[in-house]
């Protein structure tokens, strides 16, 4: 039966007057009384909320704690009980919309924010006979631009969508269903992981290399100068890690590593004697790395060939030289001089001929 406010009012003024000379079990009996008189009219509050995501009964339950509170707090000198009550119900009903309603937890400074823009886009809308825009939403606020953005994503955390429910325009296809696209890389998972693994039974050497070539993006050169020898090298050494990792992959037992411990990066030098000419064979690239050993051979070769009137040097087995490896033609050259020795090259590769002849060495070259 529902109570007309006023009958309400009265009533919870005689509740208050009663309970002024009640013992505690008469108070218990007469709260129970007169709450069950003013639930009907929790229960209209609580019907204002409905269509808007909650439940009815949720939301009857909530009304009803307003309104024990209401009860408990009730101070007839303070003014009407049903005004008061009307203010702490609907507060209470708010609360729980802030607190429980957003299907993702938001701060409560943008719950509140996020209302405020709501409101301040609606009011706009009927102003200006459009939508409005973010900026002039902040303008009419007195707001960032930043924070009106930030308050209207917010805002769709409310109550967001859900995955299983049936898309728009797809008979019996779920939202879910639709999200993402086949991920291109998805067949290369396995040719990674076995790069990977094959990557961790290199040297650690070749392991710096690749991962400064291909994750530190740097160019040959500039990884010679990290680790210290020349570009020369660096490609040697790359070559021959890709070539093994590449024959692995495409192999279905793990092959061995194969690569040469060359942390002094010598070459093959093959020396004969003929008559008063000396032969030497060099095999293999010449740069910065080896260079060194190589001047050194032949300087003693020199010194130890006696009275020889001639020294060939055969460089057909060499693809690469640099300008280390010039140094070493010339060193060679002026210390044959000086011991009256005549140098000959012989069996130059074309791009190496080219580099000797633009060092100005094209006297040392025989056709």
């Amino acid at each position: 039966m529902l109570v007309p406010l006023e009958d309400l009012d009265r009533a919870a003024d005689d509740y208050a007057r009663a309970c002024v000379e009640a013992d505690d079990g008469a108070k218990e009996r007469l709260r129970a009384e007169f709450v069950g008189l003013a639930l009907p009219f929790a229960r209209r509050l609580s019907r204002r909320y409905r269509g808007r995501g909650e439940s009815a009964d949720d939301l009857e339950q909530v009304a009803r704690l307003g309104l024990v509170k209401s009860v408990n707090r009730f101070d007839p000198e303070r003014g009407s009980f049903t005004a008061y009550a009307i203010v702490t119900i609907t507060g209470e009903i708010k609360r729980h919309f802030r607190n429980h309603g957003w299907g993702v937890h938001v701060p409560r400074r943008m719950q509140n924010l996020s209302l405020i823009v709501g409101q301040a886009r609606a009011a706009l809308t009927a102003e200006l006979s459009r939508r409005p825009t973010d900026a002039e939403i902040a303008a009419h606020l007195g707001l960032e631009v930043a924070e009106v953005t930030d308050a209207q994503l917010s805002g769709a955390a409310y109550a967001p969508g859900s995955l299983n429910a049936e898309a728009d325009g797809y008979d019996g296809v779920e939202v879910g269903e639709l999200i993402g696209v086949l991920d291109p890389d998805i067949d290369l998972v396995e040719d990674r992981a076995s790069a990977e693994r094959l990557i961790a039974r290199l040297p650690e050497r070749e392991r710096r290399l690749l991962g400064l070539r291909f994750f530190g993006d740097l160019s040959q050169v500039e990884i010679a100068k990290e680790m210290g020898v020349s570009q020369m090298h660096v490609s040697r050494l790359m070559a021959r890690a890709l070539t093994w990792l590449r024959q692995a992959m495409l192999s279905d037992t793990p092959l061995p590593w194969t690569g040469l411990d060359d942390t002094d990066h010598r070459l093959a030098l093959a020396t004969t004697y003929r008559g008063d000419v000396i032969q030497c064979r060099v095999i293999g690239e010449l740069d910065r790395d080896n260079a060194g050993h190589l001047r050194d051979e032949l300087l003693d070769t020199l010194r130890d060939g006696g009275r020889m009137g001639r020294l060939e040097l055969d460089l057909s087995g060499v693809p690469l030289l640099d300008a280390a490896g010039i140094g070493v033609l010339v060193t060679l050259h002026e210390t044959a001089r000086i011991r009256k020795i005549e140098v000959r090259v012989t069996g130059l590769q074309p791009y190496v001929a080219q580099i000797v002849a633009a060092s100005g060495l094209k006297a040392l070259i025989t056709a």
